[in-house]
């Protein structure tokens, strides 16, 4: 499994020959301006919620891919009504892909359209895939929920914002990890724009304190797990 950060909260993923790409906000985000859309692969496209800094390239990758948007089923049928295809899930459910298995988990953040319209509720996702498993947070605070996630599933990696004002910061996001039993973190989320900018040497000291691993990666970076 290969991840690559692509800035803001977006995350491309390859399992074997699938290609997932997760919040696609690049062609918005000057820090990524080196990223190529119209050069992307996806076969699906997950989304966390609705908001611009999430969706913004969503139709325009997808009419190029003709790739299956996944989200909650208000998000979904948005883009199905406007002839995109769709997979709807909403909270606890889960789905077996091609690639593995995804289940549609809480995030506590809201969730609305550039146009103010309803975006149906937030979430994350955790995926299982080439006998490999990560969370994908999205936009949210440190929540309780949290502790279901290693009820069920083993993590080896988790995805996490760590930005704050929007989101969960470096501090919550240390309990965070200590909630869902991964130490091993990839921090997004940040530095996009004023409000969430971090001191990197910093966030990864706490963690490091912790006896955690916080991985900040440049944009357009890739780990493999």
């Amino acid at each position: 499994m290969k991840i690559t950060f692509y800035g803001h909260a977006c995350i491309g993923i390859e399992v074997n020959d699938t290609h997932i790409l997760v919040d696609p906000f690049i062609s918005g985000n000057p820090k990524a301006s080196h990223i190529d859309i119209h050069s992307l692969k996806a076969d699906f496209i997950l989304l966390t919620h609705a908001h611009q800094d999430h969706i913004l390239d969503v139709e325009a990758i997808a009419k190029r891919t003709e790739a299956v948007i996944v989200s909650n089923y208000e998000i979904a049928s948005h883009y199905g009504n406007k002839g995109f295809n769709f997979h709807p899930m909403n909270h606890g459910g889960s789905w077996d892909f091609e690639f593995g298995t995804v289940k549609y988990v809480i995030a506590h953040h809201t969730s609305s359209f550039p146009d103010g319209s309803y975006g149906g509720q937030p979430g994350g996702f955790v995926i299982e895939g080439e006998h490999k498993n990560i969370y994908i947070a999205g936009d949210t605070a440190l929540t309780m929920d949290m502790k279901l996630i290693p009820m069920r599933t083993k993590l080896d990696l988790a995805i996490l914002p760590i930005g704050s004002n929007f989101t969960m910061d470096v501090e919550d996001a240390i309990i965070a990890s200590d909630f869902i039993q991964c130490d091993k973190i990839l921090g997004y989320h940040f530095d996009t724009f004023g409000y969430i900018e971090i001191n990197h040497d910093e966030a990864k000291r706490k963690f490091f304190d912790k006896g955690k691993d916080l991985m900040l990666l440049e944009i357009g970076a890739f780990v493999e797990l």
